[in-house]
């Protein structure tokens, strides 16, 4: 043992030190820290430490030292360290937030990292580290639309009503047009999924026509009742809302929910409602499709059928539409609206106070 370091190791001390050793989850450093004072407990040679534990002279002499001054506590936390470089100061990470809050000083329309580490003369791993603490990401845009209807919480509390609350014995339908879905055929056939290699597609493509999806959903059941037109004006939605009449019995009442478009507030679809007094229509506010329940059928259309779907004729395409239509009201499942009206016509009414504020 080295001269100036004595220190006696009693029986509690022996105690604690042999709990690391014994056990397998004990960090490999704190293992052979506490087998160092074990050893050198039995008063033997400072090479002998080093023979059994396989570390350096100079690590048994500091560990020795440690312990004769802080105990078993010092053998089991390290010492902190200095950075090897300085921390940023605050005033100069404040001026980095401040100058990525405001459009950059050249022609970009945001900052980059390598851009900013330029003007404030740092790395780019050091403005990597602000801009997470602050939460930026310059790069980032999330796409927002708040309608500006006049009578935006009466509609909204209308629609959310007949979800939550649907008259008695009455069909409540979420009705909308998904146009303009094109036939698209690829100009070469693409190579199939393999172990280790996805399948591919090629970017070009044949568009042989469009069609347009009249889908109604009906509410309390899931199910999705739709059919392929080719364009989607009045007269098409006039013989859509016919085919539901024929297919509905007759006395029970029908609430529809749908979008402002056009060709629903046609003078002749207006006459059409005066013939049949069972159906009321619930238009949902201007800029407000995400109301509309139907437009989630719609999303899963798209994602797992339509996109990157190859379809030689319309009539391909219409057949498509119609199984994937047909598997969906096998198991249809309810729509549950569980957001808060409240919650929605604050967060419209504080999203134009801040329009206002930057204006």
């Amino acid at each position: 043992m080295r001269n100036g370091i004595i220190f006696i190791l009693n029986e509690s001390d022996r105690r604690r030190l042999d709990v690391p050793v014994s056990d397998r989850n004990t960090p490999r450093k704190h293992v052979w820290r506490a087998r160092i004072m074990l050893i050198s407990a039995d008063d033997v040679g400072t090479h002998a430490v080093v023979a059994e534990t396989g570390t350096a002279k100079i690590n048994v002499w500091r560990w020795q030292a440690r312990f004769m001054a802080e105990g078993v506590e010092g053998l089991l936390r390290d010492k902190t360290r200095p950075p090897g470089q300085p921390p940023v100061a605050a005033d100069r990470a404040s001026a980095v937030v401040a100058m990525t809050l405001k459009p950059p000083s050249h022609e970009a329309i945001h900052w980059t990292t390598r851009a900013m580490a330029k003007v404030a003369g740092l790395a780019v791993s050091t403005v990597q580290k602000i801009w997470k603490a602050h939460g930026l990401a310059p790069h980032r845009r999330r796409q927002f639309n708040l309608s500006n209807d006049p009578a935006f919480a009466e509609k909204l509390n209308d629609v959310v009503g007949l979800y939550v609350s649907p008259p008695a014995h009455a069909l409540v339908l979420s009705l909308d047009e998904k146009s303009k879905i094109q036939t698209l055929d690829r100009t070469q056939p693409g190579l199939p999924l393999k172990k280790g290699l996805g399948a591919t597609l090629t970017h070009d493509y044949k568009r042989n026509g469009t069609i347009t999806l009249f889908a109604a959903l009906d509410v309390l059941t899931g199910a999705v009742f739709g059919r392929n037109m080719q364009r989607h004006r009045h007269q098409e939605f006039i013989r859509f809302l016919n085919a539901f009449e024929r297919d509905i019995p007759a006395g029970r009442l029908i609430h529809v929910v749908l979008d402002n478009y056009a060709a629903h507030k046609h003078d002749k679809v207006r006459a059409w409602l005066d013939r049949h007094p069972r159906w009321t229509f619930h238009f949902s506010p201007t800029s407000s499709s995400w109301l509309n329940a139907v437009e989630g059928f719609f999303a899963i259309l798209t994602r797992r059928r339509l996109q990157n779907g190859v379809f030689r004729s319309v009539v391909d395409l219409q057949a498509a539409i119609n199984r994937f239509i047909g598997e969906h009201n096998q198991t249809p499942k309810p729509f549950i609206w569980r957001a808060d009206p409240d919650a929605i016509i604050t967060a419209r009414n504080r999203g134009f106070q801040e329009l206002e504020s930057i204006q």
